[in-house]
């Protein structure tokens, strides 16, 4: 009864499966990581950083997923938020000595566990802001 032309049903089916894969991403989840940026315009993070947050690791004794140089911070990813805490202490104290003045900013963060060459191909996971986490609560008085 209803005929369509087979290149519809391929368009279709196309679309169909582009849309799976960049829906994929979201269901590999999150793993815990600490984020290493820059605290001051002068200081610049660049991957010779890397090898200072590799040993820093090393010595505390703490294994890394991987570590990693992205633009303007070093992301090392781990597989449980206790080994995220070690790391981040250890990065903190190993590349600020001083920490009433810190140089360079270590962040707990989290990274997708999507394979990377869903990154390559710009397969994102979808983030969701803290309001849809349920993280964030608000509480507003107003004095009279």
């Amino acid at each position: 009864m209803n005929r369509f032309p087979w290149w519809k049903s391929a368009i279709l089916a196309i679309a169909l499966v582009i849309g799976l894969l960049y829906t994929l991403p979201n269901f590999f989840g999150e793993a815990p990581a600490v984020q290493v940026s820059s605290g001051k315009a002068t200081i610049k993070v660049d991957a010779a950083l890397v090898a200072r947050v590799q040993q820093a690791l090393t010595a505390a004794g703490v294994k890394p997923d991987f570590v990693q140089f992205e633009g303007q911070s070093i992301k090392a990813r781990f597989g449980d938020t206790d080994t995220q805490l070690k790391a981040k202490d250890a990065i903190a104290k190993a590349l600020n000595p001083d920490p009433a003045d810190p140089g360079y900013i270590v962040a707990l963060n989290l990274l997708s566990r999507s394979p990377a060459w869903m990154a390559h191909i710009r397969a994102l996971p979808m983030y969701l802001g803290l309001d849809l986490r349920g993280g964030v609560h608000f509480l507003m008085q107003v004095d009279m």
